[in-house]
Order: structure tokens, then sequence, then C-alpha cells
């Protein structure tokens, strides 16, 4: 339990407002009382908070609650509705972007696919559809920000994308751009760093002090909580799980080096083993879902491929899953995680995947540390969103001071 600190200093009552925030979004409907009861401290102090609270649109009163012998409390919740954020997504394939209250809750979302978007031609893409979307959002002064997530080298307090080889991006001020162009408070982090975040927040992890989100899709990088800390990097670049060499003979990959992981699990690898195998003429349920067009595959139709038992899919998932176990290995006897969850487009709805990794898992990494769930990710389609919201709602509630 964290205990409300005191002071007069202007840190220590943001913090404090922070932490009885969290308190009601947690807790509500609670009274003043209550929350001064519960963690000892002045009444006064209380109520100064809340006061800010109610005024800056955070929190409301609800009537009245049950009285214990006196006056009824007032009681209190999060006001939900009357701010909200925007969150946007920027992925190898779409750029997504959603109105969202404080407890994420999407009233309004817009998706464009990303194609051949590269550098400076993504960028502007990235404003015009934030320009777009804002166009429906009249109530601006009511928008506590936006968070916009992306894959790569990300630093989050710069608001900088040092690196991303797939869309080419090089030392991107991105947060800046968005800030000067809009005129709103933008976060800016990695897709997984905000993913592994919202899989605490929104998911049953919360208590969960080491743990790390694997996401395999376009690309594969992962987000890691070690003792409650969300390891960043000194640049922004940890994670990058899918640039880990596992060949140093193996395929060129665009990041420069050979044999990365990415280039024999991700989507793309996947997919180019499918074209090869339909070009050789070999059936598969994965062409007939597809209606016979290749260019129509998706990951969902590769998954729901292997639940049929397409033996090509199969195959391939067991091909993929000696790999992945391989990567995950080494991650788990580095950080020794309690949970690890798998996600994306790959990794969350493949149950042969899953079940396989766990038995590569079993066998090779070191027996004291095998003792660790593997998980699918809880999150849903709008996982990304989430991810995105994830980031402000942290800044906001400290929610991860709560756990």
């Amino acid at each position: 339990m964290n205990k409300i600190r005191t002071g007069d200093q202007k840190l220590v009552q943001e913090l404090n407002r922070s932490i009885i925030l969290n308190v009601i979004r947690e807790k509500g409907p609670i009274s003043r009382s209550e929350i001064a009861k519960h963690y000892g401290i002045s009444a006064t102090t209380v109520a100064s908070a809340i006061q800010e609270l109610i005024r800056d649109g955070y929190v409301c009163e609800m009537g009245e609650g049950a009285s214990n012998g006196g006056r009824k409390p007032i009681m209190l919740k999060l006001a939900s509705d009357r701010l909200y954020l925007i969150g946007v997504s920027v992925s190898n394939s779409s750029i997504d972007i959603a109105r969202m209250d404080l407890e994420a809750k999407i009233s309004r979302k817009q998706s464009r696919p990303v194609q051949a978007l590269y550098g400076e031609e993504l960028v502007a893409a990235v404003l015009s559809e934030i320009e777009r979307f804002l166009q429906g959002c009249p109530d601006t002064g009511q928008c506590l920000g936006i968070s916009i997530i992306i894959p790569g080298v990300i630093d989050k307090d710069l608001g900088i994308v040092y690196f991303n080889s797939k869309l080419k991006l090089e030392q991107i001020s991105l947060k800046a751009i968005i800030e000067s162009r809009f005129n709103i408070k933008t976060w800016l982090e990695n897709d997984l760093n905000a993913t592994v975040l919202a899989q605490k927040k929104f998911g049953p992890y919360g208590k969960v002090q080491n743990l790390i989100y694997v996401s395999i899709s376009e690309g594969v990088g992962a987000g890691i909580f070690f003792h409650d800390i969300l390891l960043r990097g000194g640049n922004g670049g940890a994670g990058e799980l899918g640039h880990t060499i596992i060949d140093r003979n193996g395929i060129r990959c665009e990041c420069g080096s050979s044999g990365c992981l990415e280039n024999y699990i991700s989507w793309p690898a996947v997919y180019s083993r499918i074209i090869a195998s339909a070009t050789r003429g070999r059936k598969t349920a994965i062409m007939d879902l597809a209606e016979g067009d290749i260019a129509r595959v998706t990951p969902e139709m590769f998954n729901q491929a292997v639940k049929m038992q397409d033996p090509l899919a199969v195959d391939l998932t067991d091909e993929i899953s000696g790999y992945l176990g391989h990567g995950l290995v080494n991650l788990i006897n580095l950080f020794n995680p309690e949970i690890l969850i798998l996600g994306g487009q790959i990794g969350s709805s493949n149950p042969r995947l899953l079940e396989n990794v766990q038995k590569y898992v079993s066998s090779h990494a070191l027996p004291i540390l095998r003792d660790l769930k593997i998980c699918p990710s809880t999150l849903g389609e709008e996982a990304n969103l989430l991810a995105a919201a994830s980031i402000i709602l942290e800044d906001i509630f400290h929610f991860s001071l709560a756990n």
C-alpha cells in the first residue's frame, strides 16, 4: 500500500493528488472521510485535492452514501466521460486513432492502412490522420492529450524516434512535431513498452512485478517489467528481441545484421514461406480461406488454418516454434520473469505455438527458472489502442504505484 506523502512542495502535492485520484478510480464511489481515514492524512489535505480534481473535471460527486451515525457522506467517483484522450497507434501496417475516456473506453475510431509509406511520407500521413480525426473533436479543451505509440527505438522523455528500420524513421522529433502542429500535449512511447504497461493496467497482471510481453507480428519485440520497473534502456532500445541473432551466417536483416530472430518468425517470414509453398503447388487450407488469392492471405487465416490442422500451417507453426522458443529461453534466463505473455498477430491466437513454446522452455531454460506461466494476451483486438491510452493514464493516475 502507498502511504500518501505530506508536505507543501509542489511535487509532493502533485503526487498526493495523483494517488488520491487513483484511489477514487479504484475504490469509488468513496467518500472524502474514507480516503483520509484509509491513508491516515488530514481531511483538509483530502478536501483540497478533491476540490482541484472536481474543478479540473477528473472527479464528480454522485450523491449521498450510507451514514455511520452522523451526516451522510457525499460520494465521489471518476468523471470518466468529462475528459478524453486521443490514442494513436502507428504500426508497419496501419495508423489507428481513437477517442477514449479516462477508463480507456473507445467512443470513436478511425484506421488507415499503411501502404508503402516510409520516413517523412509516413510522418506526413500520421499528421494528416490526426488532423482529420480532430475535426470530429470540437471540444479539444477537454482533451488531456495525444498519446502515440510506434515500434522502434524511442526516447520517451525527449519524444524522439531514434530508429525504425522497417518504417525508415531515424532521428524524428515526433512529439515536438505533433505538439507544434496541434498545440495539444503529446506523449510518445515504444509500442511494446506501452503494451506491457497495458497488460498490467487492463489485464490480470497488475501485481506481477516481473513480466515480459512478446509480440510476433510484422516485427518481433518485447516489453519488460523487471522488479516492477519498465525497462527502456539508455536510448529507449531495450526489448529489441527481434534483432537478437540466432544464426550469424543467416538471413540478411534490414537492420544491417544477419540471422536476426525476426527474419525467421515474423509474419513477413511466415507469409514468404506460404507463398513459396503455394508456388510449388502444395495444397493448403490457407489458400482456400483466401479464395485462391495469395495477396489476401492474413495472419488470422494462418492461425485459423492451424486450428483446422492444415498440414502446411501446422508445419510452419512447428518450425517457428523452435526459433521462438530459442529466443524466449534467452529472455527467461536473463530476466527470470514470473509470467511471459505472447501477443501480436502470430502470437496471440495460436494455441499450438503456445504449447510448443511451453514445451521448449520446459526443456531448455535453466531448471530453476522454468516454473513460469506462458500465456496469450488478454487485451483483445484493441490492444494497440489500450496500450496508447495506458501511457497517458499512467502519467495521470500513477496506477503503477498502486500495485
